[in-house]
């Protein structure tokens, strides 16, 4: 493969496949579900990804890390000399080595006031968690340098470990970074972020029930089918690097990479190629991505590096690790009027780019959900561990907060024996309310209709006849569950005022570039990144629409920062509502050009142009003095005309004289070649924008869960999943659905399945897939997804994000379900995931609390 064609590797994803069979005009249009057009070239294996990356003549490096086998230890010698010897091996580095020329990584959201720890790319005195770095190799092939890890001698002193969020916080938990005592540090604690709203303590009192409950949203891994790789490539002409990663935000780690390694930007290009899968682990900087990078400069020489599964598995940021103890007030109606929650939320050994935010604003600001609960009393501790990172992972601090509220809401319910839809129904804000400012005032949501999307969950799941079902089941000794949750998120992440408040450094807009070529094809350049979202489709669907031009005649170019001159990525839902408004404004500035290249060919005003289907026509009906005018229009061009023939000897080129109408692809040709342009008009067709959002966009939803618990094995049986979300306007059906049914899988997982779990001494107890449990297809029931449409006025397209919600509001409807089916046995608490021998053991304990109540009653009937 030619260096150019690697460059351009990124588009293959994003043009159109000739082998894709070509749908009506009107295929690709918004609303309508098109077929995917990202998916050929990877059904017959084309697919590039970071790994597959070699340039033609290249022979790269390959870099190895040495990584810490204990979460805590002091580095008391490192010899590097019997590596440095072996043939093959080109270099070899400790932390000390890099400290010069390397600075430290930097975090994009910082909490104000909050001590950050120095987080290096090698650590040179101390590990923290079990696969940190310590040294590394780079040599002419994998298998020398993974040899010469080996011939490393390295001597620690093993410290004591904390992993555990909640016990980092008590009195006598070994502390992570004691070099940050006095910079207003509490132990592990880095920062307190308190929330208040009215007065939760005059609530409490005057309550009718009071529901308590601790909380566990336990540490996951966003284990991605391609794990993350690095690709460095140094060009010797231009003293540049080339780095292909597998990365949500190219053009954000083009900058931190330039900041860290304190080199100019433009030395600096990023491309993301196929992406195997990111759920917010591949949106920030790592480690590898800077040691690849200043290794291709050192030496001069392109270096790879792609991670092991148990790399991955140790290195790669986690997900949630939430403990929450949380108090919930309610009157004997339903009405809830109070929620206290504590939240210890787990960044672990270092802060990643999103990590403090997550806990602190999308949990502990956003806990009230879709209710109106005016007393809020939240205090959210941002917890340092000896574990890998902890930050984005789909969903980030609303699954945990959706978790919170959703689960509790169902124990309110049950404690007064009211229907749990019942109690939501009272507690709704109404749509009249909207928008909405929370009670926590950080959100003002923009439009909702919580009842009627409930209602139709509630109608497709068959609510009553569920309840009549499980009522004959009991009787017969099985147990079936229903289970309800309902969500709102924050989405298309913006306005930069307000993110710059709560320390957020970035920006909030998104850039969009529309181009025309002469030949009338069109090229849609996006500051975002695709990761299989199908962005090449639902863009193009929104370009078409507006340019009303076949899809066919359409690409998308993302993902390198090369051709795309500017960017912030892929995360919190924001492509459509931010990466696509900022293409649909384009797209009508471009338009609204073109009609006046059209009037201009045609001899009239752009007010007289009509435009459909890729035809600028004259408007039929034209007044008296638009008419005159055209006419001396004409005349004026045809003096003009005869005027360059009389002097040059030429005649001017004129399409469109004297005709009613003219063709896009005319109109795109004349937009470059026209002798003579309307006043104030440059020549093409080629806008681009950077939108800044207004505000943040918030989708909502319910999901209905109905389960059948084996009360003698312990087993789960999903046997129906219900989604009704409601993102606002549709772009593509059938992208819609898939993104709920790909966000399902892992709020399944989550529920049932998945835990990263460690030892005593900071062991991660799982190393890979053979002992993590991801959910596999035999776990998946059918989803049922469907929606209602509630368009948002804070964009122009009428839409909000789809991308996440079914890892947010899935947990919580699974869980209420198997709590609901066995309630009866005495069950009132289970932590996630319901793994068989936790739901038998909860079973157990609940059947020999009630035996000692009955007892109990017993004996008391008998001393009496």
């Amino acid at each position: 493969m030619a260096a150019d064609d690697v460059h351009a590797v990124t588009s293959l994803r994003a043009r159109p496949d000739a082998a894709m069979p070509a749908g009506p005009d009107d295929a690709g249009q918004f609303g309508r579900p098109a077929r995917r057009r990202e998916d050929l070239h990877h059904l017959l294996g084309r697919g590039r990804f970071t790994d597959d990356i070699v340039a033609s003549g290249e022979d790269a490096l390959h870099l190895t890390i040495l990584r810490s086998p204990h979460a805590h230890a002091r580095i008391r010698r490192i010899d590097v000399a019997r590596a440095k010897a072996m043939p093959g091996v080109i270099e070899v580095l400790t932390g000390a080595d890099l400290t010069q020329n390397v600075g430290p990584l930097r975090a994009n959201w910082i909490w104000p006031r909050m001590p950050l720890p120095e987080h290096r790319a090698l650590s040179e005195k101390v590990a923290r968690y079990v696969g940190e770095g310590v040294a590394l190799v780079v040599a002419t092939d994998r298998y020398i340098a993974a040899d010469a890890l080996e011939a490393i001698d390295i001597d620690y002193e093993v410290l004591a470990a904390v992993t555990d969020p909640y016990r980092a916080a008590q009195a006598g938990a070994s502390v992570v970074h004691p070099e940050l005592d006095g910079a207003s540090i509490r132990g592990n604690v880095l920062q307190h972020v308190p929330v208040r709203a009215g007065n939760y303590a005059a609530a409490r009192r005057k309550a009718d029930v009071i529901v308590t409950q601790r909380l566990r949203n336990q540490n996951l891994v966003p284990g991605a089918m391609e794990p993350r790789s690095v690709h460095a490539s140094y060009d010797m002409t231009t003293d540049a690097v080339t780095i292909h990663l597998s990365s949500q935000a190219p053009h954000i780690m083009k900058r931190m990479l330039a900041q860290v390694l304190n080199v100019d930007e433009h030395r600096l290009r990023v491309i993301a190629p196929d992406v195997g899968g990111g759920f917010g682990a591949k949106l920030h900087l790592y480690p590898e991505d800077v040691l690849v990078t200043a290794m291709a400069f050192r030496l001069k020489r392109a270096v790879k590096w792609t991670s092991t599964r148990t790399e991955d598995f140790l290195s790669t940021n986690h997900g949630r690790d939430h403990v929450q103890e949380v108090e919930i007030c309610a009157t004997r109606d339903g009405t809830i009027t109070g929620l206290k929650a504590t939240i210890w939320g787990n960044l672990g050994a270092y802060v990643s780019g999103m990590g403090p935010g997550i806990p602190a604003v999308n949990c502990g600001m956003i806990l009230t959900g879709v209710y109106r609960i005016p007393n809020l009393h939240v205090d959210t501790h941002l917890m340092l561990t000896n574990t890998s990172r902890v930050d984005t992972y789909r969903g980030a601090g609303r699954p945990e907060a959706t978790y919170l509220i959703e689960t509790m809401v169902d124990r309110v319910a049950r404690r007064l024996g009211l229907d749990p839809v019942e109690v939501r129904r009272r507690n709704f804000i109404p749509p009249s309310a909207f928008p909405y400012t929370i009670a926590s005032h950080a959100f003002c949501y923009d439009s909702g209709d919580y009842p009627k999307n409930l209602d139709k969950a509630l109608e497709i799941v068959g609510y009553a006849s569920q309840r009549a079902e499980q009522e004959r089941l009991r009787k017969r000794g099985r147990y079936l569950g229903i289970g309800l949750a309902t969500y709102t998120e924050f989405t298309g992440i913006g306005n930069g005022n307000l993110l710059a408040m709560f320390g957020f450094n970035y920006g909030g807009w998104e850039y969009g570039r529309v181009l025309v070529h002469p030949t009338g094809t069109v090229e849609v350049h996006t500051g975002s990144a695709d990761q299989g979202q199908g962005h090449a489709t639902s863009y193009v669907q929104i370009v078409c629409d507006v340019l009303e031009i076949p899809a066919r005649q359409c690409s998308v170019v993302e993902g390198d920062t090369g051709q795309v001159e500017f960017g912030l990525g892929t995360f919190n839902s924001r492509s459509m509502a931010v990466g696509g408004a900022a293409l649909h404004e384009a797209a009508r500035r471009l338009l609204a050009k073109a009609k006046r290249m059209a009037a201009h060919a045609l001899g009239v005003t752009a007010d007289d142009i009509v435009y459909a289907k890729g035809i600028f026509s004259v408007r039929r009906e034209m007044s008296p003095f638009a008419q005159g005018s055209r006419v001396l229009r004409r005349g004026t061009r045809d003096l003009v005309g005869k005027v360059y023939r009389h002097l040059l000897g030429v005649q001017p080129v004129q399409v469109g004289a004297g005709r009613d109408k003219i063709s896009w692809e005319e109109v795109a040709r004349l937009a470059h070649f026209l002798t003579t342009y309307p006043n104030g008009l440059e020549p093409g067709l080629d806008e681009r924008v950077f939108h800044r959002p207004k505000d943040f966009v918030f989708p909502f939803g319910t999901y209905a869960a109905v389960v059948e618990v084996d009360v003698e094995t312990g087993d789960v049986d999903v046997r129906r999943l219900v989604a009704v979300d409601d993102c606002g306007r549709i772009i593509n059906p059938l992208l819609a659905r898939g993104q709920v049914h790909g966000g399902a899988a892992q709020g399944l997982g989550q529920a049932l399945l998945e835990q990263s779990l460690y030892t005593d001494d900071g062991r991660p107890r799982a190393a890979n897939w053979m002992g993590y449990a991801f959910p596999r297809a035999l776990h998946m029931p059918y989803i049922e997804a469907e929606h209602t449409v509630t368009p948002t006025d804070r964009n122009a397209l009428g839409v909000k994000g789809i991308g996440e919600s079914g890892s947010i509001c899935t947990p919580p409807a699974i869980v209420n379900a198997v709590l609901d089916a066995l309630s009866p046995l005495g069950v009132t608490h289970l932590d996630m995931p319901l793994l068989p021998e936790q739901v038998l053991s909860a079973i157990s304990t609940a059947r020999r609390e009630r035996s000692r109540s009955v007892d109990a009653i017993g004996s008391g009937a008998v001393a009496t």
